[in-house]
């Protein structure tokens, strides 16, 4: 690649995981990222303007050495709005079709490209989703869960009995809706399995964001699975849980390939029973995903730390996973079948003994940082000294981000854009995620005349209680004798409670 490689950019969506994360872990290297202007970007459950999309990367591509692309913007102007469209297949095919046009034009592009397929929440809410899964989404789950149960043979009277039940209830109008879209983007999944195929695109992941064993999203793993397997893409097509890190993933095998760069990861969990654990949200053992997530990234798992160039601290839970805003209660298997002491005591030992990069995913809870874990580190004065700390949203969400910027780490150093990012996700997914929008959600936001998932605006007077809590929140918890963390814009990017749009600085002693 060139002295500063240009690299295009297309994000899930314009929030700031989406957007702003691998453009965070770009800076200060030899990459230069480009991505489409947040106007072209749509809001939420209004789609970008995906004309203006295609025609702003057909143009960026002139001049770049790679490209990392969420097919689910240039096709449906985003991740929710794959959800909500009305597009029928023909349109998707001419769409994806100008990538051919794009790689014929530019040759020496590395594409690398990532696509979700539709996820089915267990619950009835409709934040993220068509309007009717207010009232329907749980029975859409359950008919499509239960009705793959039948199919194996494995369903039970119960579950039979409550199929039926559903059936008499559920509207044919909401369920030919839903499933008729979801239909139209499974075959868009297949076609672009010809381009990876084609050699059109070089590498491509398929996340399940909010997956589950049986249903409507497992059939349709199935399907692509098998469409996998047909044009034997096996070892160019990877799926596993996640969706909002594979931005940073790509980001980073495409910085990694282009070094030459294999990382081997030494992964040490704080239980024994954590390899085993199902995380929330996921369809398969925590190990699994991990091995999948390390290499997606370009690296491979290491067998003793001797080997390794990274160290990955795991906290895991003990036996089942709980949200982070719940670790104000006492849990036995988080207590008695996990040792967070000799995780951080081993991670002290090599960083300060032995030398060596060591990074922490902070994915014993889901939702959110261990309160524990960082008061340890802090005490231990680790916390600005690790190669990538992670906690927020979903395992593989965490995973995903963490070892991307230990990888980044291992190739350009302590920089101060590595630092920021630190400082980021303590006060992202420490003091927000896990304690003050808890804290907040509940009882003021309400007393303030709001719900939590509907704010007074992106920069209203919750976004200021919210930046006035994380600072007091960042000075006890965070803030060490290394240095602290400056919150320098603060703001709720969806106007709801879940997410947080944050701007740090680490201000080193």
């Amino acid at each position: 690649m060139s002295e500063q490689s240009k690299l295009i950019f297309v994000p899930l969506d314009e929030r700031p995981c989406n957007y702003e994360f691998p453009y965070l872990l770009a800076k200060e290297t030899e990459y230069l990222v480009e991505r489409p202007p947040l106007t072209m970007m749509g809001l939420k459950k209004r789609p970008g303007d995906a004309d203006q999309l295609w025609s702003w990367f057909e143009a960026s591509c002139a001049g770049a050495d790679g490209a990392v692309v969420a097919l689910d913007t240039l096709l449906y102007g985003g991740i929710i709005p794959s959800r909500l469209h009305v597009l029928k297949l023909e349109e998707l095919t001419a769409r994806l079709e100008r990538l051919r046009e794009i790689k014929q034009r530019y040759p020496q592009l590395k594409l690398y490209a990532f696509q979700l397929i539709m996820r089915c929440p267990q619950y009835s809410l409709s934040d993220e989703e068509p309007d009717y899964y207010a009232d329907w989404g749980r029975e859409i789950f359950r008919k499509g869960f239960i009705q793959h149960r039948l199919e194996l043979g494995i369903a039970t009277g119960e579950e039979i009995r409550e199929l039926a039940e559903i059936d008499l209830r559920l509207p044919a109008g909401v369920l030919e809706d839903y499933l008729g879209r979801r239909a139209v983007n499974i075959e868009a999944n297949k076609l672009v399995l010809e381009l990876v195929r084609d050699g059109i695109i070089d590498f491509m992941i398929v996340p399940q964001d909010d997956s589950a064993p049986y249903g409507h999203t497992a059939k349709d793993q199935e399907k692509v699975r098998e469409r996998i397997t047909a044009l034997d893409l096996e070892l160019k097509v990877y799926m596993y849980p996640g969706a909002d890190e594979v931005g940073c993933t790509l980001l980073t095998r495409m910085m990694n390939k282009a070094a030459g760069r294999m990382p081997l990861v030494y992964p040490r969990l704080s239980s024994v029973q954590g390899a085993f654990v199902t995380p929330l949200f996921e369809d398969r053992f925590f190990y699994e995903t991990l091995k999948y997530q390390i290499l997606a990234a370009g690296g491979l798992i290491a067998s003793s730390a001797a080997e390794a160039d990274l160290v990955l601290l795991i906290s895991t839970p003990g036996e089942t996973m709980e949200e982070a805003v719940s670790q104000k209660h006492a849990f036995h298997s988080y207590d008695v079948y996990r040792n967070l002491m000799e995780l951080v005591e081993y991670g002290e030992f090599l960083l300060r003994i032995k030398g060596m990069p060591v990074a922490v995913a902070d994915v014993g809870y889901a939702n959110g940082g261990d309160q524990k874990l960082v008061k340890m580190l802090r005490h231990k004065n680790m916390l600005f000294d690790l190669a990538g700390y992670a906690a927020w949203n979903t395992s593989s969400n965490s995973l995903g981000t963490v070892i991307s910027q230990a990888m980044i780490y291992l190739l350009y150093g302590r920089t101060q854009a590595h630092l920021d990012f630190l400082a980021l996700r303590y006060a992202e997914d420490v003091c927000y995620c896990s304690v003050v929008r808890g804290e907040l959600s509940e009882g003021p936001v309400q007393e303030m005349g709001y719900g939590k998932y509907e704010l007074d605006g992106p920069r209203g007077r919750v976004a200021a209680r919210v930046q006035e809590r994380l600072s007091q929140e960042l000075a006890v918890r965070i803030d060490s004798p290394a240095g602290s963390v400056r919150i320098t814009d603060c703001y709720m990017p969806w106007n709801r409670m879940f997410e947080v749009g944050l701007s740090v600085r680490f201000l080193p002693s």
